[in-house]
């Protein structure tokens, strides 16, 4: 099975957004740390705003 492909673009938008980090860098990451990175962004942006 294969990942979305719209998914897949979401993710390295969103690493990318919030770590400033490259396409490719982001792209050559495996599934499963590109999906862990895109969870604690979420978890630290949630926090931020309840903090904020």
């Amino acid at each position: 099975m294969t990942y979305a492909t719209d998914r897949l673009h979401e993710e390295i938008a969103y690493v990318a957004f919030h770590f400033h980090w490259g396409f490719e860098e982001i792209l050559d990451l495996e599934h499963h740390d590109r999906r862990r990175y895109t969870e604690q962004i979420a978890s630290l942006v949630t926090r931020g705003g309840a903090e904020g």
